[in-house]
Protein backbone atom coordinates (compact mmCIF):
# COMPACT_ATOMS: atom_id res chain seq x y z
CA UNK A 1 0.00 0.00 0.00
CA UNK A 2 2.64 2.62 0.85
CA UNK A 3 4.75 1.74 -2.44
CA UNK A 4 2.16 2.61 -4.37
CA UNK A 5 0.65 5.35 -2.77
CA UNK A 6 4.66 6.77 -3.17
CA UNK A 7 4.79 5.97 -7.04
CA UNK A 8 2.31 8.84 -8.00
CA UNK A 9 3.37 11.30 -5.25
CA UNK A 10 7.00 10.70 -7.41
CA UNK A 11 5.53 11.00 -10.79
CA UNK A 12 3.96 14.19 -9.71
CA UNK A 13 6.92 15.19 -8.20
CA UNK A 14 9.07 14.31 -11.58
CA UNK A 15 6.31 15.65 -13.62
CA UNK A 16 6.58 19.27 -12.06
CA UNK A 17 10.09 19.68 -12.07
CA UNK A 18 9.91 18.46 -16.06
CA UNK A 19 7.02 21.19 -16.58
CA UNK A 20 9.42 23.71 -14.79
CA UNK A 21 12.59 23.00 -16.81
CA UNK A 22 10.44 23.55 -20.02
CA UNK A 23 8.95 26.23 -19.07
CA UNK A 24 12.50 28.14 -18.15
CA UNK A 25 13.94 26.89 -21.31
CA UNK A 26 11.14 28.06 -23.60
CA UNK A 27 11.81 31.32 -21.62
CA UNK A 28 15.43 30.81 -22.43
CA UNK A 29 14.41 30.62 -26.35
CA UNK A 30 12.12 33.70 -26.32
CA UNK A 31 14.83 35.88 -24.98
CA UNK A 32 17.04 34.32 -27.97
CA UNK A 33 14.34 35.41 -30.46
CA UNK A 34 14.29 38.67 -28.94
CA UNK A 35 18.02 39.31 -29.23
CA UNK A 36 18.31 38.11 -32.80
CA UNK A 37 15.24 40.91 -33.58
CA UNK A 38 17.12 43.57 -31.24
CA UNK A 39 20.45 42.72 -33.38
CA UNK A 40 18.87 42.96 -36.72
CA UNK A 41 16.88 46.03 -35.10
CA UNK A 42 20.11 47.86 -34.07
CA UNK A 43 21.66 46.99 -38.10
CA UNK A 44 18.71 48.64 -39.53
CA UNK A 45 19.27 51.87 -37.91
CA UNK A 46 21.92 54.37 -38.57
CA UNK A 47 22.41 57.87 -40.21
CA UNK A 48 21.12 55.86 -43.36
CA UNK A 49 18.27 53.71 -42.25
CA UNK A 50 17.21 49.97 -43.59
CA UNK A 51 13.97 47.83 -43.59
CA UNK A 52 14.82 44.43 -41.48
CA UNK A 53 14.27 42.65 -44.97
CA UNK A 54 17.05 45.21 -46.31
CA UNK A 55 19.33 44.11 -43.23
CA UNK A 56 18.32 40.42 -43.85
CA UNK A 57 18.51 39.80 -47.19
CA UNK A 58 22.14 41.53 -46.96
CA UNK A 59 23.01 39.01 -44.27
CA UNK A 60 21.58 35.72 -46.55
CA UNK A 61 21.97 37.13 -49.74
CA UNK A 62 25.14 39.66 -49.87
CA UNK A 63 25.44 39.37 -53.94
CA UNK A 64 22.26 40.24 -54.23
CA UNK A 65 22.81 43.62 -52.94
CA UNK A 66 24.66 46.53 -53.69
CA UNK A 67 28.44 47.41 -52.51
CA UNK A 68 27.60 50.18 -50.49
CA UNK A 69 24.70 48.51 -48.39
CA UNK A 70 26.78 45.10 -47.96
CA UNK A 71 29.78 47.58 -46.65
CA UNK A 72 27.49 49.83 -44.70
CA UNK A 73 25.59 46.47 -43.12
CA UNK A 74 28.92 43.86 -42.96
CA UNK A 75 31.29 46.26 -41.92
CA UNK A 76 30.45 49.63 -40.34
CA UNK A 77 27.33 48.17 -38.29
CA UNK A 78 27.56 44.29 -37.94
CA UNK A 79 30.93 44.62 -35.45
CA UNK A 80 28.78 47.26 -33.52
CA UNK A 81 26.44 45.19 -33.11
CA UNK A 82 27.80 42.04 -32.22
CA UNK A 83 29.69 44.24 -29.78
CA UNK A 84 26.87 45.14 -27.90
CA UNK A 85 25.75 41.71 -27.84
CA UNK A 86 29.43 40.12 -26.36
CA UNK A 87 30.02 42.95 -24.52
CA UNK A 88 26.89 42.45 -22.37
CA UNK A 89 26.64 38.86 -22.44
CA UNK A 90 30.14 39.01 -20.54
CA UNK A 91 29.59 41.97 -18.31
CA UNK A 92 26.26 40.29 -17.66
CA UNK A 93 27.79 36.29 -17.07
CA UNK A 94 30.43 38.49 -14.84
CA UNK A 95 27.67 39.85 -12.74
CA UNK A 96 25.58 36.75 -11.87
CA UNK A 97 28.84 34.90 -10.70
CA UNK A 98 30.16 37.53 -8.70
CA UNK A 99 27.09 37.61 -6.94
CA UNK A 100 27.07 33.77 -6.91
CA UNK A 101 30.24 33.41 -5.09
CA UNK A 102 29.96 37.20 -2.72
CA UNK A 103 26.37 36.25 -2.06
CA UNK A 104 26.01 39.99 -2.78
CA UNK A 105 22.90 41.00 -4.86
CA UNK A 106 24.19 44.33 -5.90
CA UNK A 107 27.77 42.87 -6.69
CA UNK A 108 28.82 43.45 -10.28
CA UNK A 109 31.72 44.62 -12.10
CA UNK A 110 30.95 48.47 -11.93
CA UNK A 111 29.47 48.33 -8.37
CA UNK A 112 32.51 47.10 -7.08
CA UNK A 113 35.21 49.15 -8.48
CA UNK A 114 36.58 46.76 -11.73
CA UNK A 115 34.94 49.18 -14.50
CA UNK A 116 36.53 52.61 -12.32
CA UNK A 117 39.88 50.84 -12.27
CA UNK A 118 39.88 50.11 -16.16
CA UNK A 119 38.83 53.54 -16.64
CA UNK A 120 42.13 54.96 -14.46
CA UNK A 121 43.86 52.52 -16.38
CA UNK A 122 42.50 53.59 -19.79
CA UNK A 123 43.31 57.25 -18.58
CA UNK A 124 46.86 56.45 -17.77
CA UNK A 125 47.36 55.82 -21.25
CA UNK A 126 45.53 58.67 -22.94
CA UNK A 127 46.57 61.57 -20.78
CA UNK A 128 50.25 60.35 -19.23
CA UNK A 129 51.44 57.86 -21.92
CA UNK A 130 52.29 55.57 -19.32
CA UNK A 131 52.55 51.92 -20.80
CA UNK A 132 52.28 49.38 -17.35
CA UNK A 133 52.96 46.61 -20.08
CA UNK A 134 55.45 47.98 -22.02
CA UNK A 135 56.16 45.37 -24.65
CA UNK A 136 52.37 46.21 -26.58
CA UNK A 137 52.44 50.46 -26.30
CA UNK A 138 50.73 50.45 -29.29
CA UNK A 139 47.64 48.79 -27.44
CA UNK A 140 48.81 50.49 -24.13
CA UNK A 141 44.93 52.14 -23.56
CA UNK A 142 42.98 48.44 -23.35
CA UNK A 143 45.86 46.59 -21.70
CA UNK A 144 46.36 49.13 -19.16
CA UNK A 145 42.44 49.31 -18.72
CA UNK A 146 42.41 45.52 -18.42
CA UNK A 147 45.29 45.44 -16.10
CA UNK A 148 44.30 47.36 -13.38
CA UNK A 149 40.35 45.61 -13.79
CA UNK A 150 42.53 42.70 -12.89
CA UNK A 151 43.82 44.25 -9.85
CA UNK A 152 40.69 45.58 -8.43
CA UNK A 153 38.83 42.11 -9.34
CA UNK A 154 42.03 40.09 -7.20
CA UNK A 155 42.11 42.37 -4.57
CA UNK A 156 38.09 42.08 -3.77
CA UNK A 157 38.76 38.43 -3.87
CA UNK A 158 41.58 38.15 -1.75
CA UNK A 159 39.82 40.50 0.80
CA UNK A 160 36.57 38.66 0.65
CA UNK A 161 38.59 35.48 1.82
CA UNK A 162 39.91 37.07 4.88
CA UNK A 163 38.71 36.01 8.19
CA UNK A 164 35.61 38.32 9.85
CA UNK A 165 34.86 39.68 6.21
CA UNK A 166 31.24 40.27 5.71
CA UNK A 167 29.15 40.50 2.61
CA UNK A 168 28.89 44.56 3.58
CA UNK A 169 32.31 44.90 4.15
CA UNK A 170 33.06 43.79 0.44
CA UNK A 171 30.21 45.99 -0.67
CA UNK A 172 32.34 49.11 1.58
CA UNK A 173 35.28 47.88 -0.06
CA UNK A 174 34.35 47.94 -3.73
CA UNK A 175 32.74 51.72 -2.77
CA UNK A 176 35.75 52.75 -1.37
CA UNK A 177 37.51 51.53 -4.79
CA UNK A 178 34.75 52.93 -6.70
CA UNK A 179 35.68 56.50 -5.29
CA UNK A 180 39.89 56.13 -4.83
CA UNK A 181 39.94 55.25 -8.69
CA UNK A 182 37.90 57.85 -9.51
CA UNK A 183 39.29 60.78 -7.30
CA UNK A 184 42.67 59.43 -9.19
CA UNK A 185 40.92 60.23 -12.67
CA UNK A 186 39.91 63.19 -12.05
CA UNK A 187 43.36 64.01 -11.06
CA UNK A 188 44.41 62.61 -14.46
CA UNK A 189 41.69 64.87 -15.98
CA UNK A 190 42.73 67.78 -14.15
CA UNK A 191 46.46 67.52 -15.70
CA UNK A 192 45.59 66.44 -19.16
CA UNK A 193 45.50 68.64 -22.46
CA UNK A 194 42.33 69.18 -24.13
CA UNK A 195 42.64 66.92 -26.96
CA UNK A 196 43.54 63.92 -24.27
CA UNK A 197 40.99 64.91 -21.98
CA UNK A 198 37.87 65.03 -24.67
CA UNK A 199 39.40 60.92 -25.12
CA UNK A 200 39.04 60.45 -21.68
CA UNK A 201 35.42 61.93 -21.55
CA UNK A 202 34.85 60.00 -24.69
CA UNK A 203 36.06 56.48 -23.84
CA UNK A 204 34.51 56.77 -20.04
CA UNK A 205 31.13 57.46 -21.08
CA UNK A 206 31.62 54.26 -23.02
CA UNK A 207 30.79 53.44 -26.54
CA UNK A 208 30.46 50.55 -29.22
CA UNK A 209 31.22 52.92 -31.93
CA UNK A 210 34.94 51.86 -32.42
CA UNK A 211 34.07 48.26 -32.85
CA UNK A 212 36.14 46.15 -34.78
CA UNK A 213 35.82 42.60 -35.95
CA UNK A 214 39.06 41.73 -33.80
CA UNK A 215 37.88 43.37 -30.44
CA UNK A 216 34.52 41.21 -31.16
CA UNK A 217 36.50 37.91 -31.87
CA UNK A 218 38.63 39.16 -28.68
CA UNK A 219 35.85 39.32 -26.34
CA UNK A 220 34.08 36.22 -27.85
CA UNK A 221 36.55 33.96 -27.47
CA UNK A 222 37.10 35.05 -23.97
CA UNK A 223 33.39 34.14 -23.33
CA UNK A 224 33.43 31.12 -25.25
CA UNK A 225 36.40 29.86 -22.93
CA UNK A 226 34.57 31.07 -19.90
CA UNK A 227 31.10 29.97 -20.35
CA UNK A 228 31.25 26.01 -20.55
CA UNK A 229 34.24 26.33 -17.02
CA UNK A 230 31.35 28.10 -15.33
CA UNK A 231 28.52 25.40 -16.91
CA UNK A 232 30.63 22.15 -15.75
CA UNK A 233 30.93 23.92 -11.99
CA UNK A 234 27.14 24.22 -12.32
CA UNK A 235 26.23 22.34 -9.55
CA UNK A 236 28.74 23.71 -7.09
CA UNK A 237 28.04 27.42 -7.92
CA UNK A 238 24.18 26.80 -7.20
CA UNK A 239 25.24 24.71 -3.83
CA UNK A 240 27.23 27.49 -2.85
CA UNK A 241 23.92 30.22 -2.65
CA UNK A 242 23.23 27.65 0.28
CA UNK A 243 26.73 29.42 1.89
CA UNK A 244 29.81 27.83 2.50
CA UNK A 245 29.71 25.05 5.33
CA UNK A 246 26.79 23.90 3.38
CA UNK A 247 28.51 23.71 -0.32
CA UNK A 248 31.61 22.77 1.59
CA UNK A 249 29.32 19.49 3.24
CA UNK A 250 28.84 18.44 -0.33
CA UNK A 251 32.95 17.90 -0.59
CA UNK A 252 32.49 21.44 -2.81
CA UNK A 253 36.43 23.18 -2.35
CA UNK A 254 34.69 26.84 -1.72
CA UNK A 255 38.07 28.69 -1.77
CA UNK A 256 39.15 27.01 -5.11
CA UNK A 257 36.26 27.74 -6.21
CA UNK A 258 35.61 31.32 -5.19
CA UNK A 259 39.45 31.39 -6.91
CA UNK A 260 38.77 30.16 -10.15
CA UNK A 261 35.36 31.65 -10.44
CA UNK A 262 36.82 35.65 -9.59
CA UNK A 263 39.46 34.76 -12.56
CA UNK A 264 37.13 33.89 -15.31
CA UNK A 265 34.83 36.83 -14.18
CA UNK A 266 38.04 39.05 -13.76
CA UNK A 267 38.77 38.23 -17.66
CA UNK A 268 34.89 38.96 -18.96
CA UNK A 269 34.42 41.93 -16.69
CA UNK A 270 38.10 43.69 -17.66
CA UNK A 271 38.25 42.80 -21.32
CA UNK A 272 34.78 43.76 -22.86
CA UNK A 273 35.56 47.76 -20.56
CA UNK A 274 39.13 47.82 -22.30
CA UNK A 275 37.87 48.01 -25.60
CA UNK A 276 34.69 49.93 -25.18
CA UNK A 277 34.78 52.34 -22.22
CA UNK A 278 32.39 52.15 -18.56
CA UNK A 279 29.40 50.23 -19.11
CA UNK A 280 27.25 50.17 -16.18
CA UNK A 281 24.72 48.22 -14.31
CA UNK A 282 24.54 45.53 -17.50
CA UNK A 283 26.21 43.32 -14.96
CA UNK A 284 23.58 44.06 -11.93
CA UNK A 285 20.42 44.10 -13.88
CA UNK A 286 20.68 41.75 -16.18
CA UNK A 287 21.12 38.56 -13.65
CA UNK A 288 18.31 40.20 -11.30
CA UNK A 289 16.37 40.07 -14.49
CA UNK A 290 17.33 36.42 -15.14
CA UNK A 291 16.92 35.35 -11.59
CA UNK A 292 13.31 36.51 -11.53
CA UNK A 293 12.55 34.64 -14.70
CA UNK A 294 14.47 30.98 -14.52
CA UNK A 295 15.30 30.92 -10.17
CA UNK A 296 19.06 30.20 -9.15
CA UNK A 297 19.70 27.31 -10.55
CA UNK A 298 23.06 27.74 -12.76
CA UNK A 299 21.77 25.41 -15.57
CA UNK A 300 19.11 28.13 -16.32
CA UNK A 301 20.56 30.86 -14.86
CA UNK A 302 23.92 30.56 -16.82
CA UNK A 303 22.45 31.14 -19.97
CA UNK A 304 19.70 33.04 -18.97
CA UNK A 305 22.02 35.80 -17.65
CA UNK A 306 24.16 35.75 -20.36
CA UNK A 307 21.30 36.18 -23.05
CA UNK A 308 19.84 39.14 -20.96
CA UNK A 309 22.78 40.58 -20.66
CA UNK A 310 23.67 40.46 -24.38
CA UNK A 311 19.73 41.49 -25.14
CA UNK A 312 19.66 44.76 -22.36
CA UNK A 313 22.98 45.62 -24.30
CA UNK A 314 21.93 45.39 -28.05
CA UNK A 315 18.66 47.09 -27.15
CA UNK A 316 20.45 49.92 -25.66
CA UNK A 317 22.47 50.30 -28.29
CA UNK A 318 18.78 50.78 -30.53
CA UNK A 319 17.40 53.09 -27.84
CA UNK A 320 21.13 55.32 -28.49
CA UNK A 321 20.18 55.54 -31.71
CA UNK A 322 16.54 56.56 -31.87
CA UNK A 323 16.56 59.51 -29.38
CA UNK A 324 18.44 62.06 -31.56
CA UNK A 325 17.77 60.95 -34.93
CA UNK A 326 20.78 60.82 -36.92
CA UNK A 327 23.11 60.89 -33.60
CA UNK A 328 24.49 58.10 -31.30
CA UNK A 329 24.32 58.63 -27.94
CA UNK A 330 27.02 57.02 -25.46
CA UNK A 331 25.64 53.73 -24.93
CA UNK A 332 27.28 54.19 -21.27
CA UNK A 333 24.54 57.13 -20.25
CA UNK A 334 21.70 54.95 -21.62
CA UNK A 335 22.44 52.07 -19.55
CA UNK A 336 23.38 54.41 -16.15
CA UNK A 337 19.76 55.84 -16.83
CA UNK A 338 18.29 52.33 -17.27
CA UNK A 339 20.27 51.03 -14.63
CA UNK A 340 19.88 53.81 -11.60
CA UNK A 341 16.04 53.40 -11.25
CA UNK A 342 16.76 49.35 -10.90
CA UNK A 343 19.78 49.72 -8.63
CA UNK A 344 17.17 52.33 -6.41
CA UNK A 345 14.72 49.15 -6.07
CA UNK A 346 17.07 46.70 -5.22
CA UNK A 347 18.66 48.34 -2.47
CA UNK A 348 14.91 49.15 -0.96
CA UNK A 349 13.69 45.77 -1.90
CA UNK A 350 16.47 44.05 0.53
CA UNK A 351 16.25 46.97 3.24
CA UNK A 352 12.41 45.52 3.07
CA UNK A 353 13.64 41.73 3.77
CA UNK A 354 16.30 43.05 6.43
CA UNK A 355 13.14 44.04 8.27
Amino acid sequence: MTLAMAQPIEDTSGGRYRALAFRRLVLILCLVAALFLSVAVDMALGPANYTLSDVLTALFYPASVDDQRRVVIWDIRMPIALMAVTVGASLSVAGAQMQTILANPLASPFTLGISAAASFGAALGLVAGVAIFPVAVHYMVPINAFLMAMVAALFIHFASTMRGVTVETIVLLGIALVFTFNALLSLLEYLASEQALAAVVFWTMGSLTKATWVKVWVTGAILVFAVPLFARRAWALTALRLGDDKAASFGINVRGLRLETMLLVSLLAAIPVSFVGTIGFVGLVGPHIARMLVGEDQRFFLPASLVCGALLLSATSVVSKTIIPGAILPIGVITALVGVPFFFVLIFSNRRRSW
